[in-house]
């Protein structure tokens, strides 16, 4: 049995429709001297990074929080985060021109996202501030993917059922969780699969 399309779009932002350079954060720890991978692994500790996409706590505040766990003299420390920071990514034009193609096709399209309270101006300084029809945001929600609730605010903020909701993420578990919501869940790789997901849109 054929199910029919999906007629609403929800879709991450990191690790899908953003993405970040290795270069900039490897070239901050060879200045510093510190290991390779010290400034993400730091940051993705649970105990920080829950709070600051729980809103919790604000990024300045998160930022603040790993400077002062890096084996660094706390200014240099200070130093290299600043630095590392200042990259805000790059957005996915592809990804981005099939988010408009869903869009104008008439469904509705989220963006759905772990986030801090600097989403907002990154969002801006990106370009993106008007590609979606619902912004939902960890921190300003207070609560986070996988979290089921988080599947339900979604629902409710694109006024579809979630049966009838296709989820884009990077996350294993936040794929899991949708389809336990009873979304349509798709794992977005490097396949870059569009020849499913246009269909699975009716597009």
């Amino acid at each position: 049995m054929h199910r029919q399309p999906a007629r609403a779009l929800l879709i991450d932002l990191d690790g899908v429709l953003r993405h970040w350079d290795p270069a900039v954060p490897a070239a901050v720890e060879s200045r510093y001297g510190l290991e390779p991978g010290a400034l993400l692994s730091t940051a993705m500790v649970w105990e920080l990074y829950r709070p600051a996409v729980a809103g919790e706590i604000t990024d300045a505040q998160w930022m603040e929080l790993v400077a002062s766990r890096l084996p660094l003299p706390p200014a240099d420390a200070a130093e290299a985060v600043a630095q590392w920071q200042s990259h805000r990514g790059s957005v996915d034009q592809e990804l981005l021109d099939f988010v408009r193609e869903v869009r104008a096709a008439g469904r509705p399209v989220g963006l759905a996202t772990n986030a801090t309270d600097r989403l907002r101006a990154d969002l801006e300084s990106l370009g993106l501030t008007d590609e979606f029809d619902v912004i939902l945001s960890s921190w300003e929600l207070k609560i986070h993917k996988p979290v089921p609730e988080f599947f339900a605010k979604a629902a409710e903020a694109l006024a579809t059922e979630p049966p009838w909701v296709m989820v884009v993420d990077d996350d294993d578990r936040t794929i899991r969780a949708a389809r336990a919501a009873k979304m349509i869940a798709f794992r977005w790789t490097e396949r870059r699969d569009f020849a499913y997901l246009r269909p699975a849109l009716g597009l």
